[in-house]
């Protein structure tokens, strides 16, 4: 396909793949192995861990909109940061951000416990930081941006500029932004990693990862090391993604209208401490998300007043938004951080990072925006966050 807008690419690569009987959509290959030509003479894939027609084409689509060399398809966004872990061995190290997502967090500080890898935990939102990962050394930089959940943003092109100059490699996590309003790799990143779960499906219904390589020299020791440990996604869960790829674009255009609405009221509540969302101009790095990012997201995190209790009571009230983990998908999802999607770090390494007791992060979905902020307007009427009012959890159930 000759050079076309990333929305063409996402709704059209693939299609007419079929040279068969010309179906417009890539049929499903369920098939767990391949006849071989000849003896000795394989076709295009023997074996389906080792490669899937329905899965290369989601790998492709997403290569391309991420402006990388080549593509992996794994069975979940977890299995994706681990691919990444491959190319480390015991003496290498690996700088990661302090308010990386709360699994990426466990992965990495397991890893570093078996002996299999060592880390370096830093906050990449300073700069007098950055001359420490020259002093480190490190064979692998994780930066993760927006990061989640408290939107901070890490500065790419100075990661990368830092990397370059000690012969590090650099991986981000572009989840919160998907390759429609963010693509790292043309800001000298090496490796792109997504939980395809979120908002590459959209739809809250397949599991699933990718790996985006800058190089095809890189991208081939990934793919090598995704067959060889088996994490390589299903045709299935490819088929269905890419189905709710082709709309990410216009369904991100609604997720952004709705976040920036949601933000921008909840700055104006009674009952919220502090906003965290790029979009706002009080976002203390809200320049910084216009120069490297295409858009701001559907990602809005924020601090109720109060304690726990508040935030409890004002989470179990709400009937359009679902008390539910994951984000990205069409419905609005709401979570507390501390207790679901950050649970896995200690307790301190989460204080550090922001992820307190009253911290609450929104997956805005695209319903209508009235619906949205009416059931936030009725809720904190009721529980009333702030006023001691939501004293004991267990008298309501909780």
């Amino acid at each position: 396909m000759s050079e076309k807008n990333k929305s063409t690419v996402a709704v059209r690569n693939g299609v007419e793949a079929d040279k068969h009987h010309g179906a417009v959509v890539p049929p499903l290959y369920l098939t767990t192995t391949y006849s071989f030509a000849d003896f000795d003479v394989k076709r295009d894939y023997d074996y389906g861990r080792s490669g899937n027609p329905n899965r290369d084409i989601l790998a492709d689509t997403i290569a391309k909109l991420e402006g990388g060399a080549k593509g992996i398809i794994t069975a979940t966004g977890m299995a994706a940061v681990h691919l990444a872990t491959q190319l480390l061995n015991s003496d290498d190290t690996l700088v990661i951000p302090h308010d990386c997502y709360g699994g990426s967090y466990r992965l990495f500080t397991s890893l570093a416990k078996r002996g299999l890898l060592k880390v370096e935990v830093l906050d990449l939102t300073k700069s007098d930081n950055l001359d420490k990962i020259l002093t480190i050394k490190p064979k692998l930089i994780w930066i993760e941006t927006p990061s989640n959940p408290v939107l901070r943003l890490t500065d790419i092109r100075a990661i990368t500029n830092i990397a370059r100059q000690c012969g590090a490699l650099v991986a981000a996590d572009n989840t919160f932004l998907s390759p429609a309003l963010q693509n790292p790799i043309k800001m000298g990143v090496d490796i792109v990693v997504h939980s395809t779960t979120k908002y590459i499906n959209g739809h809250s219904d397949v599991v699933g990862g990718a790996v985006v390589a800058a190089t095809a020299e890189l991208g081939a020791e990934l793919a090598w090391w995704a067959n060889n440990i088996g994490i390589t996604g299903a045709p299935f869960d490819s088929y269905l993604t890419l189905r709710g790829l082709r709309t990410l674009n216009v369904r991100l255009k609604q997720h952004q209208e709705n976040a920036l609405a949601i933000a921008k009221y909840l700055e104006t509540s009674d009952y919220v401490d502090q906003v965290y969302y790029p979009g706002l101009e009080s976002h203390p790095q809200h320049q910084l998300a216009k120069e490297q990012q295409e858009g701001f997201g559907g990602m809005v995190s924020f601090n109720i007043k109060g304690n726990i209790d508040d935030a409890a009571a004002f989470l179990t009230n709400l009937e359009v938004f679902s008390l539910a983990e994951s984000l990205g998908g069409v419905e609005s999802l709401i979570c507390h951080p501390a207790t679901m999607t950050h649970a896995g770090m200690d307790a301190d390494a989460r204080i550090e990072a922001g992820v307190g007791d009253t911290l609450i992060r929104i997956s805005v979905g695209i319903e209508d925006i009235n619906d949205l902020i009416a059931d936030f307007t009725r809720v904190f009427a009721k529980v009333q966050p702030g006023t001691n009012k939501n004293v004991n959890r267990a008298s309501r159930g909780a």
